[in-house]
């Protein structure tokens, strides 16, 4: 499924290219204050953490999925080698959300002092520290599943930029992710007998879960790997105004 972030989802991208034009460095360079500039250095490294740490988590994710996708093309018809992977795979889901629900503690503990300045362009980049960590968060809580999930406006959030052409009405279906399904489907696979014409007809499920997953977890990561080069860039140009 093709990509189409929303205005919100790429306001933070256009307010971090705007730090790059000339005109927004002079006025910078003009406005310094200690204050505020230790404030959005300290805050773009933040920034950077959490997007890496959501890389990462998507990376594993995404590693565990093709795995899972191999063995069972593979080996369709054996139990033994595809229940020892499904054992892999929910472990290794279990380090990511250990992971993730640390990381959105730690957003939630941390405030912002924020001093007051009318500078507009410190206005803007403070907006567009706080709409990425939202997003960010909506992210993280996307890929550790329900129960690490904090808002339910998040959630249609991230679902909304997955899915473009879902109607946020559809609160009952939307509610659960294909990360989600897949989990719920392989502890299912897990912990009930089967006979055997079912086992079959359920990994092949499992098959087609598994590659709606991988379509999900594909537009998340162009999307963070989009925000994570504009904010090394904006790193980049803010030292640069800082230190001259």
């Amino acid at each position: 499924m093709a990509f189409h972030p929303d205005g919100e989802a790429m306001k933070p991208v256009a307010i971090l290219a705007a730090v790059k034009l000339p005109f927004t460095q002079q006025d910078l360079a003009q406005e310094q204050h200690k204050t505020w500039v230790d404030e959005f250095l300290g805050g773009s490294l933040r920034l950077l953490d959490v997007c890496g740490i959501a890389k990462d988590a998507l990376f594993q994710t995404k590693e565990c999925t093709h795995e899972l996708q191999s063995i069972m093309r593979r080996k369709r018809g054996c139990e033994i080698e595809l229940t020892r992977e499904v054992g892999k795979y929910l472990t290794s889901r279990k380090v990511v959300k250990k992971a993730i629900h640390k990381t959105l503690k730690g957003m939630v503990s941390k405030g912002t002092n924020r001093s007051h300045v009318t500078l507009s362009m410190v206005s803007m980049l403070r907006e567009v520290e706080v709409v990425t960590l939202s997003i960010l968060e909506s992210l993280l809580s996307f890929i550790a599943g329900p129960k690490l999930r904090l808002k339910s406006s998040s959630w249609s959030f991230v679902s909304m930029l997955v899915h473009p052409k879902r109607v946020a009405s559809e609160d009952a279906e939307t509610d659960t992710n294909e990360l989600e399904k897949v989990n719920a489907a392989l502890q299912s696979l897990m912990s009930h007998k089967r006979s055997r014409s079912d086992y079959i007809m359920h990994v092949e499920n499992m098959k087609n879960w598994l590659e709606e997953s991988e379509s999900s977890i594909h537009d998340l990561d162009e999307m963070l790997e989009c925000l994570f080069r504009h904010l090394i860039k904006t790193r980049v140009s803010l030292l640069n105004i800082f230190n001259h």
